[in-house]
C-alpha cells in the first residue's frame, strides 16, 4: 500500500512539472489563457536555474581555459538558432540571439562585453550600429540637396521613402563561441566544465546594408550573470515538446558540438589558425588534441 502511494506522488509530481512547460494549455478556453499559470500554480513554482557549488582555489588540481566555435548549420546545434522567423510560432519560442537582445534591451543582461576578457564594458547604446544601420539612399540624398539649409536647420524632414533601414535578424547569426574552464576537481574527484561566456557571430547591420557577410564577434555576455534569463527562456525539444529545455540547461549540459580554437597558451593564447595555418584538417585535429589532453588528465588520474 505504501509502495502504491508512492508511486502515486510521483506520478503526480511529475505530471505536475510536465504540465508546467505549456502552462494552462488543456484547461484554456481562450487562446489567451494558454501560457498563464493559476495561482496555485505561481505560489507552488520555484523554479530556479540550478546553483553552481562553490568551489575552492585550493580544490582545483587542474584547470585550462578553452574557446570554441559552435557552428549552427550542424543539426545539434539547431535549437540554438531556430525559430528565426517568429511570425508563425507562440511567443513562448525565441532563439538564443532573440533571448540575449530582448534581455539587454529590456536591462536584464548588463554584463556585456567587447572581448573575451571582459576588459571593456559596452552598453545598449554602444552597440545601437551593430544592432541597426540607417543610411540614405541616392534619392534621398539628391531631395537633401534641393533644401540644405531647410533640413539642416529642422524646418523639413527627409521623408522615410529615403532611409534605407538595415537591421540584425536571428536568421543572420552564423554561429556562437564561448569561453569555458575545465578544472579537475580533487575532493569530488571528477573533471567538471564551467561555462565563463557566450558570444553571438554575425555580420553588423551595417556591413550587412553594403552585401558583406563576413561574420565577427558582435559582444561577449558573461555567462553565470545571464543564466536567470537563460532559464525563463526554452529551446525546442522534438523528442517532448511537453519538456522543452531551458538554454541555460541545454549550455551547462553542453546539448551542442563546439570546436575548439583557442586555448590559453604561453604565446599570448594565440588561436590554432595561428601556427596550423592554411590547412583546416589540421586545425580539427589540433583541436581534438587539446580535448584530448584534458581529458587524458582525469584518466591519468586513475592510473596507479
Amino acid at each position: 500500500m505504501n509502495l502504491k502511494n508512492l508511486f502515486l506522488t510521483a506520478l503526480v509530481v511529475v505530471g505536475s512539472i510536465a504540465s508546467f512547460a505549456q502552462s494552462n494549455l488543456l484547461n484554456a478556453k481562450t487562446p489567451a489563457e494558454i501560457g498563464k499559470k493559476t495561482a496555485a500554480q505561481m505560489e507552488s513554482d520555484n523554479d530556479k536555474p540550478l546553483p553552481y557549488g562553490y568551489v575552492h582555489d585550493r580544490d582545483v588540481l587542474m584547470g585550462k581555459t578553452t574557446w570554441e566555435n559552435i557552428d549552427i548549420d550542424e543539426r545539434i546545434n539547431f535549437p540554438l538558432y531556430y525559430p528565426v522567423d517568429t511570425a508563425f510560432v507562440g511567443k513562448d519560442r525565441r532563439s538564443l540571439f532573440s533571448v540575449l537582445l530582448n534581455g539587454i534591451k529590456a536591462g536584464k543582461i548588463t554584463e556585456v562585453y567587447g572581448d573575451d576578457y571582459f576588459n571593456a564594458k559596452k552598453s545598449l547604446k554602444d552597440m545601437e550600429s551593430v544592432f541597426k544601420y540607417r543610411d540614405t539612399i541616392p534619392s534621398g540624398i539628391d531631395e537633401f540637396n534641393t533644401d540644405v539649409a531647410g533640413y539642416k536647420s529642422g524646418a523639413k524632414v527627409l521623408d522615410k521613402q529615403y532611409i534605407n533601414e538595415t537591421e540584425l535578424a536571428a536568421s543572420d547569426i552564423a554561429g556562437y563561441r564561448i569561453k569555458g574552464f575545465w578544472y579537475f576537481d580533487k575532493r569530488q574527484s571528477e573533471l567538471k566544465y564551467r561555462l565563463l561566456a557566450i558570444c553571438p557571430m554575425a555580420t553588423e547591420a551595417r556591413d550587412k546594408a553594403k552585401g558583406n557577410t563576413d561574420a565577427i564577434e558582435l559582444f561577449w555576455v558573461y555567462f553565470p550573470s545571464i543564466r536567470d534569463v537563460l532559464h525563463e527562456a526554452k529551446a525546442f525539444n522534438d523528442k517532448n515538446s511537453a519538456m522543452p529545455i531551458t538554454f541555460d540547461h541545454l549550455l551547462n549540459s553542453r546539448r551542442f558540438n563546439g570546436v575548439i580554437y583557442k586555448e590559453e597558451n604561453v604565446y599570448g593564447d594565440r588561436t590554432i589558425e595561428k601556427y596550423m595555418q592554411d590547412n583546416a584538417q589540421m586545425q580539427l585535429l589540433e583541436s581534438e588534441r587539446v580535448k584530448d589532453k584534458i581529458r587524458d588528465f582525469e584518466q591519468d588520474m586513475w592510473n596507479y
